[in-house]
């Protein structure tokens, strides 16, 4: 199977509709996941017996990559570390709002080397105000910039008192989440934002992954958000990535794809079934690096 699936043509009223989402250009940040394997089980997906093919784990990443600069975004790559198989997830050590960079402090501690490499690369390239956390802090794996809030997930990875602390260097209002099923033990497994850019963000996002306050939260917040399915958010739907339009999600999540496509959105197609085995997705191996 492709690692890329073109999405079928839009009909006429399909057509004028998707005129009304607007994409924007993005920069990320990736890691090519060179040393990628899945040698230790921190999350449910990681199982150390199933075998990897870290050759098809570059196929898809660098797939990954073509796909967004076919769409016009700028891709942005920090040399991968031996000894450190999930830096390919780039998303979990920083996130950068306004230029300014909170960096990462992991949980598992075959992770924590990962934050300094990530804190020498902004150092290196132009960054001013980079802020290493106290707390726990998983980065855009527990964090989701909407536009006008920073959206910020606990219960498995980052602290709670994290939020605070980003709130504080990142000068953004935080909503506090919280995720109660461990599978999904990100925020970004369980919701990621649709739009931005319009002054009302659109976010896609899982109930089930959140407390009973945090989905009454999510409804008040967002009325008309997306509201996946459990076989989407199985195969880290959830885990998209999109710029306005353009929503790039898990080959698996078709039904997903159908319902954005129905809001004026355009699913683009990838195959991650190999960087799944260590418990991500397309935002996972995806860094935004809002300037």
């Amino acid at each position: 199977m492709s690692s890329l699936i073109d999405s079928p043509l839009l009909d006429p009223g399909e057509a004028r509709t998707a005129q009304q989402r607007v994409a924007t250009s993005r920069r990320y940040l990736m890691c090519p996941p060179q040393y990628f394997a899945v040698e230790y089980s921190i999350n449910p997906w990681m199982d150390p017996g199933q075998p990897v093919d870290t050759g098809l784990a570059f196929a898809q990443w660098a797939a990954l990559k073509d796909v967004y600069e076919r769409l016009g975004h700028r891709v942005e790559v920090i040399d991968p570390e031996p000894g450190l198989p999930d830096m390919v997830f780039a998303a979990n050590s920083g996130t950068v709002i306004n230029g300014v960079v909170l960096g990462a402090r992991f949980r598992a501690e075959q992770r924590a080397a990962e934050a300094d490499h990530f804190r020498r690369w902004f150092a290196r390239n132009g960054y001013h105000t980079i802020v290493m956390p106290t707390r726990v802090n998983e980065a855009e794996g527990d964090f989701a910039w909407t536009g006008t809030v920073l959206l910020a997930g606990s219960g498995f990875r980052t602290d709670p008192a994290a939020h605070a602390e980003a709130q504080e260097v990142l000068g953004v209002p935080v909503v506090s989440l919280r995720l109660v099923d461990p599978r999904y033990y990100h925020l970004d497994t369980a919701l990621f934002v649709l739009d931005d850019q319009a002054g009302r963000p659109h976010v896609c996002y899982y109930p089930p992954a959140f407390s009973p306050g945090s989905r009454r939260v999510l409804r008040r917040l967002f009325p008309d958000a997306v509201i996946a399915g459990t076989a989407d958010a199985e195969c880290f739907g959830l885990n998209g990535v999109s710029d306005g339009r353009n929503v790039v999600l898990p080959i698996e999540a078709t039904t997903l794809g159908d319902q954005l496509r129905e809001r004026g959105y355009q699913p683009v197609y990838v195959d991650i079934s190999e960087l799944r085995k260590a418990g991500g997705g397309p935002k996972c191996c995806t860094m935004e690096l809002r300037d």
